[in-house]
């Protein structure tokens, strides 16, 4: 799963404003731009397996991608980012987008996503096995995710249209260069690969500094009833 998870970060624009693309993305990608580091760092593991329905088997990735790691990083994220922005909504939708990721990769995975670290029982649908139809669930998510950020937002200039057009392009030919290039030959430059997409969580932001919530999508807030009349705080 790549463009499934840049779907949830585009698809969250249009229920909760307020965060930007950019803090969408780095909430819904944020274990699979944790896992690249703890691999260099080898507390977690991966192996390369030519061959398989996925060319990397992830053989030991506790604190990125166990169910309770991922709900404890959820809290911490929408906690860090309520104590920033003091917004409870927009902070219960980015931790809902870090949960998001766990979710969609019991999806595809084969059976390698533990429960909690330390545990023997691993999880996961595996529908990577079966790569059309991964890969038409995958492109129809994003269509629908971007669809919906679309029409959530528009552009201030001409810049929010033509950013948001190339990232699109962008994040498309990644997923299907992973999906039918050549394997990876080494751990080291995936996890270097998995680094750049700090890349694109930088373009998100840049994409929604030139564009705008269009009415009627305006950031959910807390409301007040003051004199028989509801006042947004």
């Amino acid at each position: 799963m790549f463009i499934g998870h840049y779907a949830v970060g585009f698809a969250a624009k249009k229920l909760q404003a307020k965060p930007s693309l950019g803090t969408y993305f780095l909430a819904a990608q944020f274990l699979d731009l944790l896992w690249p580091t703890l691999l260099m760092l080898k507390v977690e593991k991966a192996a390369i397996s030519p061959g398989g329905p996925v060319p990397l088997s992830f053989t030991h990735y506790p604190v990125s991608h166990s169910l309770l790691a991922v709900l404890g990083w959820a809290v911490l994220f929408g906690l860090l980012y309520f104590l920033v922005k003091k917004n409870r909504g927009a902070a219960i939708m980015v931790g809902c987008c870090v949960v998001s990721h766990w979710l969609l990769d019991l999806v595809v995975h084969l059976p390698d996503l533990p429960l909690y670290p330390g545990g023997n029982d691993f999880y996961g649908l595996g529908l990577w096995k079966v790569k059309t139809i991964e890969l038409l669930v995958e492109l129809l998510l994003f269509a629908a995710g971007v669809l919906f950020y679309y029409r959530a937002t528009k552009a201030k200039n001409k810049t929010g249209v033509y950013a948001l057009g190339a990232l699109v392009i962008f994040l498309l030919v990644v997923h299907l260069v992973n999906a039918f290039g050549p394997p990876p030959t080494d751990i080291t430059a995936v996890a270097w690969a998995g680094q750049l997409q700090w890349l694109i969580v930088l373009w998100g932001y840049w994409v929604d500094r030139n564009r705008v919530a269009k009415a009627g999508n305006a950031p959910i807030e807390t409301a007040q009833f003051t004199s028989g009349q509801v006042v947004a705080s």
